[in-house]
């Protein structure tokens, strides 16, 4: 089943006590371009994140947007540092000897001094803080991708229609290119009647020319191939491997195909035939340039 290189797909969860949330969005690309954008202290999963993506996507320009509210997760821890607490209670109890007078060092009043106590965070562990963003972007992930099938499904039932017109107007071909060569030989045999008049016709040189001419008007193998493009690409639109890059060098052999049978058939019913055939086949191409 073929996939659309645009869609959309969020995710929000709360794990280890981090709300995480998830957003990814892609457009038509020529090649695979993934952007991640999260806060700068996660930096180290941007890499991990990556990977997932280029698991689950082969093609388009990939935007992913990550948000964290760690604030629940935050552990805090105080220090003290005691050698320097050490050192403020023994300036306090030199200055009180100065003083003359005997004072009592509190831990209250060492609490109060410049880096006696210190806030820091806990250490986090990386390997798990990666995890849970590759969890919960696993889950934007499915929704993405089921957004795209979905986009899929209705690429694959536009060009499976226009395939089919493409094929009725092949048949036309098939069928019109015989009359051309009558038509042509008539005209031939109706043209040397008129500047012969009464001199006989040679019927044998009259064959010679209309199949030198049928020769040059042939379309047999434009047409084989056209049915077989056709084939190809309707075995492509039940495949579960992106087959959007093949399906494109298909479409411009079909126009190519097409241009040929043109320049070929100088009849003005082929000559519309296949103008409504390229005009098929272009619509075609449009569609799979957004197909993954």
């Amino acid at each position: 089943m073929v996939k659309s290189m645009t869609g959309y797909g969020r995710a929000r969860a709360t794990r280890n006590l981090r709300d995480i949330t998830v957003e990814i969005r892609s457009v038509n690309n020529r090649y695979l371009d993934c952007t991640v954008k999260m806060p700068r202290m996660y930096a180290f999963a941007e890499d991990a994140v990556k990977a997932r993506v280029q698991k689950a996507v082969s093609r388009g320009k990939v935007d992913v947007y990550i948000t964290v509210d760690a604030s629940a997760a935050d552990v805090a821890q105080v220090n003290v540092n005691t050698a320097l607490a050490a050192q403020y209670a023994q300036a306090l109890r030199a200055l009180a000897a100065v003083c003359g007078t005997e004072g009592q060092v509190t831990p209250e009043q060492l609490a109060r001094f410049p880096e006696v106590l210190t806030v820091t965070k806990a250490d986090e562990d990386l390997e798990c803080v990666s995890a849970d963003l590759c969890a919960v972007l696993d889950e934007a992930l499915d929704s993405y991708n089921a957004m795209r099938a979905a986009e899929g499904v209705k690429l694959a039932e536009d060009i499976g229609a226009r395939l089919t017109a493409i094929e009725g107007m092949t048949a036309q071909v098939e069928e019109r290119s015989p009359e051309t060569v009558r038509e042509y030989r008539q005209k031939l045999t109706a043209r040397m009647q008129e500047v012969l008049q009464s001199t006989a016709i040679d019927e044998q040189r009259i064959l010679q020319e209309a199949a030198i001419y049928a020769d040059r008007i042939a379309v047999d193998e434009e047409t084989v191939r056209l049915r077989s493009h056709v084939s190809q690409l309707r075995g492509m639109l039940q495949s579960d491997q992106p087959m959007g890059r093949k399906m494109d060098f298909l479409i411009q052999e079909l126009n190519r195909e097409s241009n040929t049978i043109g320049s070929k058939c100088s009849n003005l019913d082929i000559a519309r035939i296949v103008v409504d055939l390229k005009g098929e086949v272009e619509k075609i191409r449009e569609q799979v340039q957004n197909i993954e």
